[in-house]
């Protein structure tokens, strides 16, 4: 290779490297300027925690920056519904996928409900009665489920109660069968599952 050569491949990385620098300072300065011209930006984006703080009514300052932790013995918290979780997974993983997918839904004409309303008292005002109502039926329910074999021998189950839009509760069942109550035919899930229409007489 000859030294003209040599020389124009120099000259050329020394204006690309050139370049990258100019590049690289004016992309600097950008942010230098926009850390200068808003600096009330960011000294409020400092002392916002503290006004949140003090518009809380936190007084005491040793209390100010320290991160509170609910352990998973709060039903509810997130270190309690992650554990709960993980516990769902490793029951699949051992056991396999669910047979069934139940929904309880609480119903505010059982007799056990209205027996105990006023006459002027509706259901939806009455969070506590139905509220021991359905967990006194989801606990015979877990019987039928568990002791008295309804859908047959279960190996695992599992649940949740929820309370959509703050009204009435229903459960969710995820049970999983051993392997000689799989359900693995039309008519064996036809012994478990009808749809009637009620009568509207009865």
């Amino acid at each position: 290779m000859r030294n003209d050569d040599k020389d124009k491949i120099l000259h050329t990385g020394r204006i690309f490297q050139q370049y990258s620098v100019d590049q690289y300072i004016k992309l600097e300065t950008q942010r230098l300027d926009f850390a200068v011209f808003n600096q009330d930006l960011f000294r409020m984006a400092m002392l916002q925690g503290l006004l949140d703080i003090l518009r809380l009514g936190e007084r005491d300052a040793s209390n100010i920056g320290k991160q509170n932790f609910l352990t998973n013995s709060f039903i509810g918290g997130p270190r309690d519904m992650h554990q709960r979780y993980m516990d769902v997974i490793a029951l699949v993983q051992h056991f396999g996928k669910p047979d069934l997918f139940i929904i309880m839904t609480c119903n505010p004409s059982w007799t056990e409900i209205k027996e105990y309303l006023i006459s002027t008292d509706e259901a939806h005002n009455r969070p506590d009665l139905i509220s021991r109502v359905f967990r006194a039926k989801i606990e015979e329910f877990k019987k039928d489920i568990l002791k008295r074999n309804i859908f047959g021998k279960v190996a695992t189950f599992m649940y949740t109660v929820e309370f959509q839009k703050r009204g009435l509760p229903h459960a969710y069942f995820l049970i999983i069968l051993t392997n000689e109550y799989k359900l693995l035919t039309p008519e064996a899930y036809n012994n478990i599952i009808s749809a009637e229409i009620p009568d509207e007489k009865a």
